[in-house]
């Protein structure tokens, strides 16, 4: 993790085309400008993790769906005789 000491209104360049400006600073809060290309997805770490888990319980939901189904298909005991 590279560390970086900003003041206010100083910005930061990553890579070719991602600036990240200190827009204020009050108390422990940063407020950030971030310019980058429409294609870079910007997410708020906590935001990225809730979509993430929220992404996992739905794909589960839907494997367990799709067992139930298949389990309905299976024959019963007295329908094989």
């Amino acid at each position: 993790m590279l560390i970086l000491t900003r003041k206010k209104n100083e910005t930061l360049r990553i890579g070719e085309d991602i600036l990240v400006t200190i827009v204020d600073v009050q108390g422990d809060q940063v407020r950030l400008g971030i310019t980058a290309p429409r294609e870079v997805s910007i997410l708020r770490q906590e935001l990225y993790e809730a979509v993430k888990d929220s992404n996992t319980q739905a794909a589960l939901t839907l494997q367990n769906m799709d067992m139930l189904s298949l389990l309905k298909k299976i024959p019963k005991k007295d329908e094989k005789e």
